[in-house]
């Protein structure tokens, strides 16, 4: 295991985060730039020494807080002062009561779409990036880095500009051409590499432990433990905007797995505190078809999840070795929940219906959350008589290739009311 030592534990603070707590054995860790345990090699997370009082104080505290995720500060992993410091301000973003779509799929109990699209850089990732650029600065690191399947590339370059940062970001080399761009437009290096995302992981992986990497920070590797609790402001906005109220079931999109079990991750720290009241929610993981080991494990009862090859328009979703895939299955089951998968097609058609009933544009992954959705009802799986809540995690605009070959004008005419006519709109 490669770590990076570049500040010592007395020279910084991160709010209420104690240590790192590995998920496997427990051994605890003190907080810097390390993602794997020395005792059994399994990924660690942050452990906390969490505000106690009266949750009615700490809603009030919240609520007086900006809106954007540092509202939440004193859960998270930042200094007291991060909403001082130069950065993207994300979160906060809309909860939409999508009655229309409710109604095409015969939910009764209330259905709401989370829509992170809002975000600086018109993705969920502007979250995680937020929580590790902290860490960065807090460990002295001067290069913000990541393997990405798109959008975590520019939500990496944004940051690193606002931060003052360098940036230099890998991708595999044949992403939409909508996110190559959003990625490089920012300034900072954008390196595509020949092969799949895991591909580009491992070469990540390997750079760490080369003197070529070493100041860097890479956002979802050596600094991954602090990334990943930017995914929890999911659960805590859901919950504040539902009223303080947890969802009955919520559909989460599955790359690596991360948001999935950070957003329960979420849940439960808020049952914990008394700001929300405690009782069952099912969570329920979306794959595509074309990269889907995590719900092909889930259907044939096994805990290990199989890598797969992807081959998928859903291009965010598509990493054949997804490191939490296990917890996800653990949650899934523990939950009620499911995890299940949905073709190309049907990705297509969803984000059709999404923007066709909400005016939602949601990108590929967008498309599965609903996708699954649907397929879930059909299938008698998740309830429609309770609240639901879906995540669209990215703009539909990064991702115009998968819609455009069945989008397009519903006719074309001369500039006449008579030619108007004639077409068979009027």
């Amino acid at each position: 295991m490669a770590v990076q030592t570049v500040a010592s534990s007395t020279d910084f603070s991160l709010g209420s985060a104690a240590a790192l707590s590995c998920r496997e054995c427990g051994e605890r860790f003190p907080l810097g730039p390390v993602f794997a345990c020395e005792a059994c090699f399994g990924p660690l997370e942050i452990a906390y020494d969490l505000p106690e009082g009266d949750p009615e104080e700490l809603r009030a505290r919240i609520a007086a807080g900006p809106d954007n995720i540092w509202r939440y500060a004193p859960l998270l992993p930042v200094p007291a002062d991060v909403a001082d410091k130069p950065n993207m301000n994300p979160g906060f973003t809309k909860l939409v009561r999508a009655d229309n779509l409710a109604r095409e799929l015969g939910v009764t109990g209330g259905l709401y779409v989370k829509d992170d699209s809002g975000n600086p850089t018109h993705s969920f990732k502007d979250r995680v990036v937020a929580i590790a650029v902290e860490a960065a600065r807090a460990f002295g690191f001067t290069t913000l880095s990541c393997s990405s399947t798109g959008n975590l590339a520019g939500a990496v370059g944004a940051a690193a500009a606002r931060a003052g940062l360098r940036s230099c970001v890998f991708i595999p080399h044949d992403l939409e051409q909508g996110k190559v761009v959003m990625a490089a437009v920012y300034g900072g290096d954008l390196v595509g590499i020949e092969g799949t995302y895991d591909d580009v992981n491992r070469f990540c992986s390997e750079l760490i432990g080369d003197p070529i990497g070493e100041g860097w920070g890479f956002v979802n590797v050596n600094l991954r433990p602090y990334y990943a609790e930017g995914s929890k402001t999911l659960a805590y906005e859901i919950c504040e905007q539902l009223g303080w109220r947890l969802p009955d079931q919520l559909v989460v999109p599955i790359a690596s797995g991360s948001q999935l079990t950070k957003i329960d991750k979420g849940l439960r720290e808020l049952i914990a505190l008394g700001l929300v009241e405690d009782r069952p929610y099912r969570i329920f993981g979306a794959q595509a078809e074309g990269c889907s080991p995590v719900s092909r494990a889930f259907k044939d009862g096994h805990d290990v999840v199989r890598p797969v090859k992807p081959d998928t328009i859903a291009k965010s979703l598509a990493i054949g070795n997804p490191a939490d895939g296990p917890y996800v299955l653990d949650i899934a089951r523990r939950t009620g929940g499911a995890v299940e998968d949905v073709n190309d097609a049907q990705i297509v058609d969803a984000i059709k219906l999404l923007a066709r009933t909400e005016g939602i544009f949601a990108e590929t992954a967008g498309g599965v959350t609903v996708g699954v959705t649907r397929k879930l009802i059909e299938a008698g799986v998740l309830d429609p008589s309770l609240t639901t809540v879906v995540l669209n995690t990215g703009d539909g605009l990064k991702t115009l290739d998968a819609v455009a070959p069945t989008t397009g004008p519903s006719a074309i005419i001369r500039p006449t009311l008579d030619s108007f006519r004639e077409a068979g709109l009027a």
